[in-house]
């Protein structure tokens, strides 16, 4: 087609025939162009189907099928009817299809990945003697460095640090100790603050928390009522 447009104007170029061109040339390109999309939208019925039915999702590549189509039908008709508006709203259909397409692909693709990385965490049991090598690697980073006095410390950072993928180190934590994160470091974290009441009196109560790793003094004084069945006070003076 792009070939037989391009001779025809070699043959009868625009600035001598505009007649020609802004008649039966513009009918017959907008004709096969409308034939192109409706052949697309047959070829892709069943896409259709699955978007129209709700129990169905549409994959990252099918998205990618439906966006060309609508968008291309979207230019079409702007174009079909600049007679009738401007000539401008077929390049303002074209820009705003290509960024809706872009949005909404992007926004399929990272749900995708995230879909994908929820569903590994938990295939299979991890092996015996993964759990004791990941336990041994976590003794020993808490007992050198004791990385959980960190109040940024994140399952991402603390998996990074064990060189370890974040879902396994999620489902050892999970599965295998039957805690969540979150309880997993405040544990630690309270053990630490229970040496601190013990050995170092200087310090006020709240600044133990914060050397314990809590961002916040709340947080501390219900996470070690929660964890030892007492307040900190109650605990030094025992």
């Amino acid at each position: 087609m792009v070939v037989i447009i391009s001779v025809f104007g070699i043959i009868f170029p625009y600035k001598e025939n505009p007649t020609l061109w802004r008649g039966i040339i513009y009918y017959f390109i907008n004709i096969q162009w409308f034939i192109f999309i409706v052949l697309s939208i047959y070829e892709s019925r069943q896409i259709f189907k699955k978007l129209l039915n709700n129990r169905n999702q549409i994959s990252y590549h099918e998205t990618w099928i439906l966006s060309v189509i609508i968008g291309v039908f979207a230019i079409w008709l702007s174009y079909t009817l600049a007679k009738y508006t401007s000539y401008i709203s077929g390049s303002l259909a074209f820009s705003f299809s290509f960024y809706i397409s872009f949005l909404l692909l992007y926004y399929i693709k990272n749900k995708t990945l995230i879909s994908s990385n929820n569903k590994e965490k938990y295939i299979n049991k991890i092996d015996e003697n993964v759990v004791k090598e990941i336990q041994e690697q976590i003794n020993t980073l808490f007992e050198t460095r004791k990385i959980y006095t960190n109040p940024e410390l994140t399952l991402s950072i603390l998996a990074k640090e064990l060189n370890i993928r974040p879902q396994l180190l999620s489902q050892f934590i999970n599965d295998n100790l039957n805690k969540s994160f979150t309880q997993f470091i405040n544990e630690y974290r309270i053990d630490e603050a229970k040496r601190l009441l013990k050995e170092s009196t200087q310090f006020k109560i709240d600044a133990v928390g914060f050397e314990s790793g809590f961002n916040s003094t709340s947080t501390f004084y219900s996470s070690f009522k929660k964890i030892t069945g007492t307040t900190p006070s109650n605990y030094q003076k025992s």
